[in-house]
């Protein structure tokens, strides 16, 4: 008997089939779950925050196919639900840049996050693989108006690739808007300690000023090495067509190499502020700066050279004892003034993915000091998206892009706002979070 035709043989293709089945059920159940409704209906009777232009009273906005087909008044909504909004205020969906949302869950508990990664040199990590969509903290920043986020990868010189993620999804593949968008380089520290040897401490971990200083230099170096190497890649397999070596790693550098895409460098000192410079303009990099802290200083190169803003230090402490008090909350309107395009981020921190929801307050603290109220809005909305080349999505409220929109009861920038209503890509979607949930429960627990 052939092994083709032997009762084991044909049991191991029964079973196998039967998987495959379950496993097509399972994938086309998972598929007609994400696709949106093609519901069409009209949000009547708002404040419509356009953010790329003026806000329009008792505006309407069309919905078909999970699209804004059209903005204005007295839209023709033939087939369209009405949906009253009451006078309430209409917004685009906030975007969080550069943020650990859906990596960690308890910043004490190392189990729960997922964010670092081991090696010095990462460029093929994929930040957004990572991600948990049944995370407790994405429906807390969802009440806070926030429909996607940057998920950015740390550890490392070179940590990675970020994408952009709704937060709305069974699956991490299934929020991810696009990827990659941005890949993440940490810029060596330029700071040296200065601390003597001591006796009471190991003295196998002391190092001299002049070792620091050296060790500094190699890293940079270093870093500077990689880029290079990896746009020699990029010139081999441009030369040498299909008959070539894939390597993941390079080919993971590909994109940013040729300037497709952007290098975010985490930078907050003013000397690793201006390396980047230098270096982003001698490798033709586009280049992106997050943190920020001492960016200010050097408003006027950032803004000659066209390098946004990823500023992700509102409520930090002045770093120097010469700074005013209020810088951190000043910075952003002295970015904007010379002409820097400012996004904000409440920073990578394991407890800022907690805390992620406070975005709105963020942009309203540098409104407070200086920074106009449309340039605080877009530094939450349509820079980001612009940053993370979505916003031909996202970002605003215009014809043919994502119905993403959230509705609040006042000013989005206001603390005493609430968020009532929210919308991804045509998709209504809950509110309801945890602090809501146990808040229902315990207000009806039985009375003595």
């Amino acid at each position: 008997m052939s092994p083709k035709q032997s009762p084991r043989f044909q049991a191991m293709r029964l079973i196998t089939s039967v998987a495959a089945g379950r496993i097509a059920l399972y994938c086309a159940l998972i598929l007609s779950t994400s696709v949106p409704g093609a519901e069409s209906f009209l949000l009547s009777n708002a404040t419509v925050n356009v953010i790329s232009g003026p806000a329009l009273a008792s505006g309407e906005v069309l919905v078909r196919d999970g699209k804004i087909a059209a903005v204005g008044s007295h839209l023709d909504a033939s087939g369209a639900r009405v949906i009253d909004l009451q006078g309430q205020q209409l917004y685009p969906g906030l975007i969080a840049a550069g943020t650990t949302l859906g990596l960690t869950e308890i910043a004490g508990v190392r189990a729960t996050r997922d964010s670092n990664e081991v090696g010095d040199y990462d460029p093929d990590v994929q930040s957004w693989i990572a991600v948990n969509p049944d995370s407790e903290l994405i429906p807390v920043a969802r009440a806070s108006g926030i429909t996607h986020v940057e998920p950015v990868p740390e550890g490392g010189v070179i940590a990675g690739q970020s994408a952009v993620i709704a937060l709305e999804g069974w699956t991490s593949e299934q929020m991810v808007v696009k990827r990659p968008v941005a890949l993440h380089l940490f810029w060596p520290e330029p700071a040296l300690n200065t601390a003597p040897k001591s006796p009471g401490k190991d003295a196998t971990k002391w190092k001299s000023l002049d070792e620091q200083a050296r060790e500094r230099r190699l890293k940079v170096r270093s870093m500077e090495d990689f880029f290079e190497e990896a746009r020699a890649y990029a010139r081999a397999k441009t030369a040498a067509g299909e008959k070539f070596l894939v390597v993941p790693a390079w080919e993971a550098m590909l994109p940013f190499v040729r300037g497709e895409l952007p290098v975010v460098v985490h930078a907050n000192d003013i000397r690793q502020i201006k390396a980047a410079l230098a270096w982003a303009e001698a490798g033709r990099y586009r280049l992106v700066i997050a943190g920020g802290r001492d960016a200010w200083i050097v408003a006027e190169a950032l803004a000659s050279e066209r390098v946004p803003v990823i500023y992700d230090q509102i409520f930090t402490q002045p770093f120097r004892d010469t700074d005013a008090y209020d810088l951190p909350f000043k910075a952003p309107s002295i970015l904007q003034k010379a002409g820097v395009k400012v996004a904000f981020s409440h920073g990578l921190s394991g407890m800022q993915a907690a805390t992620v929801r406070n975005l709105p307050h963020d942009a309203a603290q540098a409104m407070a000091f200086g920074l106009p109220e449309i340039e605080a809005l877009k530094g939450i909305t349509l820079y980001p998206a612009q940053i993370l080349s979505v916003a031909d999505r996202l970002g605003s409220i215009e014809a043919g892009k994502d119905a993403t929109l959230i509705v609040a009861d006042g000013g989005i920038l206001d603390i005493r706002s609430r968020v009532t209503q929210m919308w991804i890509a045509g998709k209504e979607v809950s509110l309801e979070t945890r602090h809501t949930r146990l808040y229902e429960k315990y207000r009806n627990r039985p009375q003595p």
